[in-house]
């Protein structure tokens, strides 16, 4: 049979476990937990992974807006090159390896930037459009893929920020990309996304708006100064301040 605890030992204990109650918060407040970085996920084509610019990985708007972020946040880059929204394109970007990467990051902020390769269709007048894949003829996809999109996002971090980008503009399109296809109705559609999906927009379209200069010659890629401007609309989205100089 076990002996009780003494007196003695019993108010000992007791002493420790008071000393713990009392001083053990002033303790966390010495040696605070390290504090994680915000995560972000830039989620897009080839306007995020930074097509055919120089130094990519310095380059393109997701290495802008980590560098103008700090080291509070980590972003990464999970662009794929000529991926599409829908999962009925000819590329879908759900199909591809970065969508389990980006998901396994379970991102505190997403920005979703789509759209141009959605609209592809052939005979639109554009460049290179007679063997374009015909992916907008598949756009009553559109919103439900891009909704369930966005909620596979928040089941993976239930608290993230979702931005959903209007794309930007083409002079005048390749590869049957085509620009009154974004303005006149992916536009208004991603809007209705960003309406019933609680998502905030933010407008690249009109930030490139007649603005030509701003692009590679397929007049489809942003080109470095493309990119940085790109960054900065949405660092400030993101952040509520103006870029750095």
């Amino acid at each position: 049979m076990k002996k009780p605890a003494s007196p003695l030992r019993r108010r000992s204990t007791l002493r420790l476990l008071l000393g713990l109650l009392l001083f053990g918060p002033f303790a966390l407040l010495a040696n605070p937990l390290p504090q994680q970085p915000i995560r972000v996920a830039c989620i897009g084509a080839s306007g995020t992974y930074g097509y055919n610019l120089k130094d990519r990985e310095h380059n393109s708007y997701p290495a802008w807006l980590g560098r103008w972020l700090g080291t509070n946040y980590d972003v990464r880059n999970f662009g794929v090159n000529g991926t599409t929204l829908m999962s009925s394109g000819n590329s879908p970007w759900v199909k591809q390896p970065a969508h389990a990467e980006a998901l396994a990051f379970k991102p505190d902020i997403v920005i979703i930037l789509f759209g141009g390769n959605d609209s592809k269709h052939p005979g639109d007048g554009s460049l290179d459009s007679s063997n374009a894949p015909n992916n907008w003829a598949h756009k009553a996809d559109f919103v439900p893929d891009y909704e369930a999109f966005i909620a596979e996002f928040r089941q993976a971090n239930p608290s993230a920020k979702i931005y959903v980008c209007y794309p930007t503009p083409c002079f005048p399109g390749r590869w049957g990309i085509n620009d009154r296809t974004i303005h006149y109705e992916i536009l208004p559609l991603i809007h209705q996304i960003a309406t019933e999906s609680h998502a905030q927009i933010i407008d690249l379209y009109d930030a490139f708006a007649g603005r030509k200069d701003l692009f590679q010659p397929d007049t489809v890629h942003p080109n470095e100064a493309g990119a940085r401007l790109m960054a900065a609309d949405i660092y400030s989205a993101v952040s509520g301040k103006t870029p750095p100089p």
